[in-house]
């Protein structure tokens, strides 16, 4: 394994090494899901890669067990970021879900706060008083309005008279 860590590229060691538990101990929500994102794009690389490397090899070692014993070392690479993946996917769903409770607790406090509405006394049950003269519709004279429905009030025309050319 140790092996396999040194061979890797620069950027794929670094990936791997953020994936570490004490690395990620002091990453927040945010650092994580984009940490996450890039060890799920390095891990489809190296799918990718020992997937593509395997059907070229089966053509030419003429099987797919010994195309698959040529192909070992992509294959461990893309073990190797599989765990990787899991690792920091098991350090977001912790990391959200303490969010998750902490969010929860700050609206139950907020709630908490402020005064329920009291429930109306029986003399006031049944009847409601407006504040205020209701309101007038004052758009129906816009002359942009009285187009619009003079043109769907005309199309509906126009459909009627079709519906009834058919029968």
């Amino acid at each position: 394994m140790q092996k396999l860590l040194q061979s890797l590229s620069e950027a794929d060691f670094q990936v791997i090494r953020a994936t570490e538990p004490r690395q990620m101990a002091d990453l927040d929500e945010d650092d994580l899901l984009e940490l996450h994102a890039r060890v799920r794009r390095a891990r489809n690389k190296h799918v990718g890669k020992y997937r593509r490397a395997g059907a070229v090899k089966v053509g030419t070692k003429g099987s797919r067990a010994a195309a698959k014993e040529a192909n070992d070392r992509n294959a461990i690479r893309a073990e190797v970021f599989e765990d990787a993946l899991s690792r920091v996917s098991r350090q977001l769903a912790q990391v959200a879900r303490r969010s998750a409770v902490e969010l929860k607790a700050e609206r139950l406090a907020r709630a908490q706060q402020t005064p329920a509405p009291s429930s109306p006394t029986p003399r006031e049950r049944g009847k409601v008083r407006a504040s205020r003269a209701p309101r007038t519709d004052d758009t129906r004279d816009n002359p942009g309005r009285k187009k619009r429905e003079a043109g769907t009030k005309a199309a509906g025309a126009r459909r009627q008279v079709k519906r009834d050319r058919r029968s």
